[in-house]
């Protein structure tokens, strides 16, 4: 069984930085099915439904949600089967639990997220 950890959040002012990591780690076989899967960056605020921010591809093909276009930046380093989300000119809106999957099906166990507070 696949197990992400999610870790890189914190509390940041307007306009500030966060760089998150997502680590995977279980059986040889699942880390094989990550590195050969296309993986997100998801965020939820409380209440809400899910929602996708960025994708990577297994070949590096970059996918944003409009609203963080130009801001953020994922990347992915298989050979430590780690993804990043390189968060820059942060908003307060961007606040929200930060989760990790496989995109678009998140086959996996959901990780307990990193909560990235933005203050305006």
């Amino acid at each position: 069984q696949v197990q992400l950890v999610e870790s890189g959040g914190g509390l940041v002012q307007a306009g500030g930085s966060l760089k998150l990591s997502c680590a995977a780690s279980g059986r040889i076989f699942d880390i094989s099915r990550i590195k050969l899967s296309t993986m997100g960056w998801y965020r939820q605020a409380p209440g809400k439904q899910r929602e996708m921010v960025a994708t990577i591809s297994p070949g590096g093909s970059t996918n944003y949600r409009d609203s963080v276009k130009g801001r953020f930046t994922i990347s992915r380093d298989n050979a430590r089967n780690t993804v990043y989300l390189q968060m820059n000119s942060l908003k307060p809106e961007d606040t929200d639990v930060y989760y990790c999957n496989s995109f678009p099906n998140a086959p996996f166990p959901w990780g307990q997220g990193t909560q990235v507070t933005v203050s305006s």
